[in-house]
């Protein structure tokens, strides 16, 4: 196995975060998410369908932020809201906090009236934690990012949507949440964020230690595995030759 990077690790994660999607819309925001996505569009998912990120569905796989090369279909702002409504797509958002339930916060920092911190409002995320498949990335865990309860729930853990209804959680699926140091669920108890596996070099205390609330791990935590010899060459040769995924999680 050659050497790998903890962003190529990371890469490699969001790609198993899609390969059972089957034809589905995959709509990453974000570079890493972006690169993961088309990972596992060339690798164990072919089927996913993806975008340019603006209005553009895509016949092929080109490298991050480059021109579109074959364009399948026109997917405009608007025309995303169809999708959302009709679920078949599957989103990996930011999180400025994540807390034990899976709630997300993209908002705002601080007291609601008056935050310390504005940064993007709510956006989309109440509509696609509600209607369709959400992932979250975080490139830098740690316990200002993981916290016991969020400033302001943007988008909505399963906890909070089963209290909402049947309006709310018949779609909630929060699927994966990816950070540099490991990957996580929320099927801890009381659907709380559970530890499914760290990154290589990273230890379970670490991830505790870097981690605002009471992480729910279950026996002994395996190791995210490590990016194949192809998918290493699709990372480095295709899909990012520029190696932008360094900026984002150094090594």
């Amino acid at each position: 196995m050659s050497e790998f990077t903890r962003a190529e690790v990371c890469a490699a994660a969001i790609a198993d975060a899609f390969k059972d999607d089957g034809e589905i819309f995959a709509s990453p925001m974000g570079m890493l998410p972006m690169l993961g996505v088309r990972l596992a569009k060339l690798t164990s998912n072919p089927d996913l369908v993806i975008s340019d990120g603006e209005s553009l569905f895509l016949a092929g796989t080109p490298p991050l932020f480059a021109k579109a090369d074959v364009v399948e279909g026109w997917i405009p702002f608007r025309r995303v809201f169809d999708v959302v409504a009709y679920g078949k797509r599957h989103v990996m958002m930011g999180a400025t906090q994540v807390d034990r339930h899976g709630n997300q916060n993209i908002s705002a920092i601080g007291d609601f009236a008056r935050p310390t911190r504005q940064m993007l409002g709510s956006r989309g995320a109440p509509g696609n934690t509600v209607n369709n498949r959400t992932s979250y990335w975080v490139p830098k865990h740690g316990i200002r990012v993981f916290v016991e309860q969020v400033d302001v729930v943007s988008g909505v853990g399963p906890a909070r949507a089963k209290a909402a209804g049947p309006g709310a959680s018949k779609y909630n699926d929060i699927h994966r949440i990816v950070s540099n140091l490991g990957v996580f669920d929320v099927h801890g108890p009381g659907d709380t964020v559970r530890l499914l596996s760290v990154h290589p070099g990273v230890s379970v205390d670490e991830v505790v230690a870097a981690t605002g609330f009471a992480l729910a791990v279950d026996g002994e935590v395996p190791v995210t595995r490590e990016p194949t010899e192809t998918e290493l060459m699709i990372i480095r040769n295709v899909l990012d030759p520029k190696n932008l995924r360094d900026r984002e999680v150094p090594s």
